[in-house]
């Protein structure tokens, strides 16, 4: 029996058609795992000169998610190269960050990993949309030319479902001085320890990228954990997460010059966190240490 459930449909104009918003955000809070199904032609939306009108499902998995604010959800596709349909991949190796949002509005981050040099300059481009694709309304550009070119779109596929995996159970939830405020360190130790799978929600881990740090909304990312270490006389929990996109966290989550990152997160149970982040501009890495909450769910 499958594990994944619809919770919230939407139609070509983004339009509710079953579900709800609220169903969605319930989820995404308890660290349910995100996938999006849509459907469109392949000569609307892969390439526009081919006489082949195929219909294309395509089911994405958004393997890092967002609460903001209590009342807004989005996830990222933190894992995609592009794939140039229906041969391969695309002609420079990068990442598709995309996000989608709970509305249906989408963006897409773009870190090359070639090693090019890219002498384009920062900040607002001009919108550039596709020809002969009606179906795709390009709302803005950001650093065209860059390592890390960006920009925010809708495209009107003929549906959007997404569906979720809430099959998380948390078990510990601390502060970022490692309070425990629920759960407990032993009811964790004891999960992982026979094997379970982890995944973290990260309170307030894009607060940096904020403009504004006294306006910054409420935000948990949640992603993944990998390999993960018990010291079982300090008792202390550590683990590593799977790549993280970072991106400030306001309503729609949308990309901006500057105000998104990516890179791997460690995290112990007293609140102890390294970021080590990736500048997607000039693909330098460094670490940050940071001090945050963490909600700790196992499977």
């Amino acid at each position: 029996m499958s594990l994944w459930r619809c919770v919230l449909e939407l139609d070509s104009r983004r339009q509710r058609i079953s579900g709800s918003t609220q169903g969605l955000l319930e989820a995404i809070d308890r660290a349910a795992d995100l996938r999006i199904a849509t459907e469109f032609l392949h000569n609307e939306h892969i390439d526009v000169h081919s006489v082949s009108s195929e219909r294309i499902r395509e089911v994405a998995e958004f393997g890092v998610t967002y609460s903001i604010d209590h009342r807004w959800a989005a996830g990222i596709m933190h894992l995609r190269q592009p794939i140039e349909l229906p041969a391969g991949f695309g002609p420079r190796p990068s990442m598709s960050f995309f996000v989608y949002n709970q509305d249906g509005t989408q963006g897409i981050a773009r870190p090359y990993l070639d090693g090019q040099s890219r002498d384009g300059v920062r900040g607002s481009a001009p919108v550039s949309p596709p020809e002969q694709m009606p179906k795709y309304h390009a709302i803005d550009q950001w650093d065209a030319g860059t390592n890390a070119p960006s920009h925010n779109f809708i495209y009107d596929f003929d549906h959007f479902r997404y569906c979720v995996n809430d099959s998380w159970q948390e078990v510990l939830y601390h502060s970022s001085t490692g309070e425990v405020l629920a759960g407990s360190l032993a009811e964790l130790g004891d999960a992982f320890s026979t094997g379970c799978s982890i995944k973290l929600g990260i309170v307030g881990l894009c607060d940096d990228l904020h403009d504004d740090a006294s306006t910054v909304l409420e935000h948990t990312v949640y992603v993944q954990g990998g390999s993960a270490y018990y010291y079982t006389d300090q008792k202390l929990v550590i683990i590593g997460t799977h790549p993280v996109v970072r991106v400030s966290p306001q309503i729609p989550l949308e990309y901006r010059s500057g105000n998104w990152d990516f890179g791997w997160v460690m995290l112990r149970s007293d609140g102890h966190v390294v970021y080590r982040r990736c500048d997607p501009y000039t693909l330098q890495f460094s670490d940050h240490v940071l001090r945050k909450g963490v909600r700790w769910f196992v499977r």
